[in-house]
């Protein structure tokens, strides 16, 4: 007989694990659905796959089986791992149903659909960004712009984060960690700048700082 399992995640002490269950419970009584098991996890989404239980719901569901989740932000710390996540589940014939996304639910065609374009443009904006990063610092070198920050400087004087600033608060706005953001700004410059220096950057600036994960 096939399975149904809740899946609840919460990062912070604002959020409540009982909210999401109940969520869930709603939808399967109103579906005639019966959860078999829930699955929780109170950490980060910084954490990994194994740490946020992840691994537990591969092990546990399988073909025919159906995974219920709040939304896609319990799913994966950004946008390219909730997917890769969610095409782990969907070849192992898991339906997955999104509450607050029922668009985004793999039961439906329509749902597959959107997964397929998200998944496509997520990984053109990976590429673009990658793109305008490279493209800005050749012009700045070109223009004899020095790429550094003066000692005792803000960010607006200086700081060769100022050159991809919107590329960042567009990866900050998909949830891609800071960790993973520096490697690809690094990939693209000569000098490496550190993890703490990008991380003073973000928390010293307007707005960035609120777009953190």
């Amino acid at each position: 007989m096939n399975k149904v399992i809740g899946y609840c995640r919460i990062s912070t002490c604002s959020q409540d694990l009982e909210t999401q269950k109940l969520m869930l419970l709603e939808y399967a009584q109103q579906n005639k659905l019966i959860i078999d098991e829930f699955i929780e996890s109170e950490t980060s989404s910084r954490l990994t796959p194994k740490e946020r239980k992840i691994n537990e719901l591969l092990q546990k569901l399988g073909n025919g089986d159906t995974l219920l989740v709040a939304e896609l932000s319990r799913i994966g710390r950004n946008m390219m791992e909730t997917l890769n996540i969610i095409n782990q589940l969907s070849e192992k014939g898991i339906k997955i149903i999104f509450i607050r996304q029922p668009e985004l639910s793999t039961t439906s065609l329509h749902g597959k659909l959107l997964m397929a374009i998200y998944s496509y443009f997520a990984e053109c904006e990976r590429d673009f960004i990658s793109m305008r990063t490279k493209s800005g610092l050749v012009l700045a070198r070109a223009k004899g712009k020095l790429l550094g920050r003066p000692q005792g400087s803000k960010n607006s004087c200086g700081s060769p984060f100022d050159l991809c600033k919107n590329d960042i608060k567009k990866y900050l706005k998909l949830g891609v960690p800071v960790n993973s953001i520096l490697k690809i700004i690094n990939n693209q410059m000569d000098q490496k700048l550190s993890y703490s220096a990008l991380r003073y950057y973000i928390e010293h600036d307007h707005e960035l700082m609120n777009l953190k994960p």
